[in-house]
């Protein structure tokens, strides 16, 4: 693709999502009248998003091309590239082409909301080329801590960009094949207009550990502690990981039980299409486990990021409906903490050392992102002439780039982009050439979208420093007070040993109304806001607090 023929041709990269986060990957590459998008995730809310359940990318440039966009390809089934779809499908519904079981888990979360029927899905194969209007997209056989991942080569008529999508590199992976390497090899030798890498370890120097690691730390764990019952906290989606733990418990003579609906669903639908092999029948259900010995048991469950009402959680703060952790019992924790979720974890870790459960920590895990070393090797077999790192936080992002200097690409064809920037890349040039609308909706319950900044605020607001209420009554034709003003407050002072400031607060917010009154005020507005201003001023004085102020006023006719 480097020939004359197409060397002043472009191709716009729209990341949507995903950068300078962990989290909502979605990304719009755009040739003419073809539009092909990479993933489609979601993020978790941040600690000050109060209430909030799940946040969604804003997709206003998608809809507003709607008739461009020729499919939807997808990398993995974590939740962070597909958590999205139900929601992004309810406006935008176009083809999805994903691997296996990524289709698998997918197809869960849309019967879930009653849309399976609905979104054309198509299974790829590695090696399969995608024909998606001028572009064509080619699956490539990768690593990582979920089954079927796969990196995307999307041949455009600008050249090839290679998305490795997440991926480690693991040369003994515990089922299917190693990365094909190869095939990297063989796209760099052809020549890559750009490589969009995963940046999520960039910091992080030498090689990624190979999953079969873990399960040697498990067969010295169950070695260790034979004489109790285990419970392995893990991210549902890592089969592998639950893969080994399933050999380990039929070596050791344990039965396996699957607890937290997460992970019934996904390691459910994992055995179903042969990812997980159980020949000995070592997995059971969880009525039928009572029936062994608690010391011939293995529980793997969810909640190894301290989730308030993950399976582990409600174990530790002994509220789950039928298992009780018991002095003894050892806990092992298959995971790291992401980032902002390490007060959560620590506080169950210590709920359950407070039972007297022994809690394992620590080897245990091991990464499914690529390190520095790596990160390279793509780099070094892709030979790319433009770098872009994705997935990552700002410093992750900068550390890769830094990394594609390192291996000779110049600086200015390493692209940091912000979600929104319009990277308009082609052989001769490549440029930042405008900006697209971007920003998150917020999904609270069943409203999606409703809940936006100003209620968030409100939200804050309420947290730190409550609420007054101003509760009154006015002749509605002559205006007279009847009755009030009386004040009732929550999460603003405790109202029995606080009664002097609240008769003050009381009698502050009588002169405000009267002072409207005398001066022939009727605008029920205005009254309000004399009624905010006085009472706001009052409290900060003398308790430095502004709680959120809300005057009621009724009417009724004498």
């Amino acid at each position: 693709m480097k020939s004359k023929d197409n060397r002043k041709e472009k191709v716009k990269i729209i990341p949507l999502g995903g950068l300078e986060q962990i989290g909502m990957n979605i990304t719009a590459f755009e040739y003419r009248d073809s539009i092909v998008v990479v993933d489609c995730g979601m993020a978790f809310p941040e600690d000050d998003m109060l209430g909030i359940d799940i946040v969604l990318p804003d997709i206003t440039y998608l809809e507003e091309n709607y008739s461009k966009i020729k499919g939807f390809v997808i990398t993995h089934g974590h939740e962070d590239h597909i958590g999205a779809i139900p929601y992004v499908f309810r406006k935008i519904n176009v083809p999805i082409y994903t691997t296996k079981l990524t289709m698998a888990v997918i197809e869960n979360k849309l019967e879930e909301h009653e849309m399976l029927d609905l979104v054309r899905r198509e299974v790829v194969n590695y090696g399969q080329f995608v024909e998606l209007g001028d572009i064509s997209v080619e699956f490539i056989k990768t690593n990582h801590s979920i089954q079927d991942a796969a990196a995307l080569a999307l041949h455009t008529p600008a050249g090839v960009i290679v998305h490795t999508g997440d991926f480690k590199v693991d040369y003994t992976p515990v089922f299917g094949d190693a990365i094909d390497l190869q095939r990297f090899a063989e796209l760099g030798k052809n020549g890559v207009l750009a490589l969009m890498c995963d940046s999520t370890n960039a910091e992080r120097p030498g090689y990624t550990m190979s999953e079969r690691t873990v399960g040697e730390k498990f067969e010295k764990i169950f070695a260790e502690y034979a004489n109790s019952r285990l419970i392995i906290a893990t991210f549902a989606s890592n089969v592998d990981r639950v893969q080994q733990i399933i050999n380990c418990a039929a070596r050791f003579g344990r039965k396996v039980c699957l607890e937290g609906r997460s992970m019934i669903n996904v390691i459910g639908t994992a055995i179903r299409l042969g990812y997980i092999e159980d020949s000995s029948h070592t997995i059971v259900d969880l009525d039928t486990i009572r029936n062994y010995p608690p010391e011939k048991t293995v529980l793997v469950t969810t909640g190894s990021q301290g989730e308030s009402m993950a399976a582990l959680s409600r174990m530790a703060a002994n509220i789950h409906k039928k298992i009780k952790i018991m002095p003894g019992d050892v806990i092992v924790f298959s995971s790291q903490p992401i980032p902002g979720n390490e007060k959560a974890v620590s506080n169950v870790m210590n709920e359950l050392a407070e039972i007297g459960a022994t809690v394992v920590f620590g080897d245990t895990h091991v990464s499914g992102h690529a390190c520095q070393e790596d990160i390279k090797l793509i780099y070094s077999l892709v030979q790319p002439k433009y770098s872009i790192p994705v997935h990552g936080e700002m410093r992750h992002l900068r550390a890769q780039a830094a990394l594609a200097r390192s291996l000779g690409i110049p600086s200015e064809n390493t692209f940091i982009l912000h979600s929104g920037d319009v990277l308009e890349i082609g052989e001769d040039s490549a440029k930042i050439i405008g900006k697209v609308q971007t920003g998150t909706i917020l999904v609270d319950g069943l409203g999606v979208g409703d809940v936006g900044n100003i209620v968030i605020r409100d939200r804050q607001r309420l947290a730190e420093d409550g609420i007054i209420v101003v509760v009154m009554t006015l002749e509605g034709r002559t205006n007279e007070l009847l009755a009030g003003p009386d004040i009732v407050s929550r999460g603003f002072v405790y109202v029995r040993e606080s009664e002097g400031l609240l008769e003050e607060a009381n009698q502050t917010t009588y002169d405000a109304v009267m002072k409207c009154l005398d001066y022939g005020i009727t605008d029920w507005s205005k009254i309000k806001l004399e009624i905010k201003d006085a009472l706001s001023d009052f409290v900060w004085k003398r308790t430095q607090r502004r709680p959120m102020i809300l005057p009621i006023i009724m009417e009724t006719t004498l």
